[in-house]
């Protein structure tokens, strides 16, 4: 067939199964066009994103303000490489800088790359600003966390499925449960060679795990108290996505090292970046890191142009409301549900966890019902079902979410 032939859906997944490495498990469902918080089939059919591409279209789908940004960008220059300086970079940086008051921003393109450059310039900072014998620097993580699946980053992660054979794994990496602060700080007091503490606000991956309130406000004074960089991984959580533009904002938290990717870029374009103050970033110098399109021109304009969306259809304050409305209708189908344990999340990222176990195949079945009822979700862990639609959603639409989700679920009570 042509390249530019129309494929059915069967056609387009059989392309993949037989082309493609087999690194995912997508929903079978084959889809060509989207817009807002709809996307649509090769078959025509409609559906409500309830994923946003794992929260990088939290402006929507072709929000045509940013992609306007990255066409009419692309029409003029693409890539210089960092050899060179472009018009584009520096604007991008200052917006960033004052949107999140930081005072210097590293550029990449995708979230894992943003962790790995934060766990750098943490443990050059630890070397050269704390004071911590070279190579002997130690970060702290979560048990369950999900940063990327570099070697790096899965060298501490406890997902066997990401981590079995793919060592010999890096170390210098100290795991904690999460959301344990007694953990925190019995490793800050007995350990002088931990030079930061790296977390998600909200675990995502895991399956929505919320903190208790007050974790990470107490959690960033233990690491001022031991002089250790608390380092917020906003990849999934940040812009706007939790009610807040960042998730740290809940607790009045301000990071020293923040990494945000994603939506960013309103999902168009990979963007993603770390920031961080002067007496940090500033242990940075030329040939210790880079990208050859980290910092390139479309990028800076996409980013620009997804932050003023984000700003000025108050979208944190949308996701907020929303919000609150899912989790209180939700809470009331379970208190009769048998299918459903509890629901849990903040603003717009929330998670129903399946009264089943892990193994079973229940939440890919409702996934699949969600699916032919025209909403499109995708299960974590086995039994929990993330709910994260674009933040541009109305009440209307939302309540009509609500309506397919509750109804789909009935439709599996015993």
């Amino acid at each position: 067939m042509a390249v530019l032939d129309q494929l059915t859906s069967q056609q387009a997944i059989d392309l993949e199964n037989k082309y493609g490495a087999h690194n995912y498990h997508p929903l079978p469902v084959v889809l060509n066009r989207g817009e807002g918080v709809y996307v649509w089939d090769v078959e025509g059919a409609k559906y409500y994103d309830f994923l946003s591409a794992y929260s990088a279209v939290n402006q929507g789908h072709c929000h045509p303000k940013i992609v306007n940004a990255m066409v009419q960008q692309a029409q003029t220059l693409t890539l210089t490489s960092r050899a060179f300086y472009n018009d584009m970079l520096g604007q991008f940086e200052k917006f960033a800088c004052e949107f999140f008051k930081f005072d210097k921003l590293l550029p990449m393109n995708t979230g894992a790359e943003a962790v790995e450059t934060a766990l750098k310039l943490c443990r050059k900072w630890a070397y050269e600003v704390k004071g911590i014998d070279e190579n002997r620097a130690e970060i702290i993580v979560c048990e369950n966390n999900f940063h990327g699946r570099t070697t790096t980053i899965i060298s501490f992660s406890n997902d066997s499925v990401a981590r079995k054979n793919f060592g010999p794994y890096t170390n210098g990496f100290i795991k904690i449960e999460y959301d344990n602060l007694d953990a925190l700080e019995e490793v800050l007091k007995s350990n002088s060679n931990v030079a930061g503490f790296l977390v998600e606000p909200i675990q995502g991956e895991a399956g929505v795990y919320v903190p208790d309130a007050g974790y990470l406000a107490k959690a960033k004074a233990l690491c001022e108290k031991y002089n250790v960089l608390f380092i917020a991984d906003e990849v999934q959580t940040g812009i706007a996505r939790t009610g807040k533009i960042l998730a740290v904002d809940h607790e009045n938290v301000k990071p020293d090292v923040l990494i945000l990717g994603k939506a960013i870029s309103g999902g168009v374009y990979p963007v993603s970046a770390v920031l961080a103050n002067n007496s940090i970033m500033n242990v940075i110098k030329p040939g210790n890191h880079g990208s050859t399109f980290g910092g390139n021109p479309v990028a800076a304009a996409v980013a620009m142009a997804a932050l003023e969306v984000v700003r000025d259809e108050r979208l944190a304050e949308n996701a907020f409301t929303l919000g609150e409305l899912f989790r209180k209708e939700l809470n009331k189908y379970i208190q009769t549900s048998g299918v459903v344990k509890l629901v849990r999340g903040k603003g717009l990222l929330n998670a129903i966890v399946i009264n089943d176990d892990e193994g079973s195949n229940k939440a890919w079945d409702i996934c699949l019902a969600l699916k032919d009822n025209g909403l499109l979700a995708k299960p974590t862990h086995g039994n929990i079902i993330r709910f994260a639609p674009p933040l541009v959603m109305t009440e209307e639409q939302l309540l009509d979410c609500v309506s397919i989700i509750i109804n789909t679920l009935k439709s599996f009570e015993d």
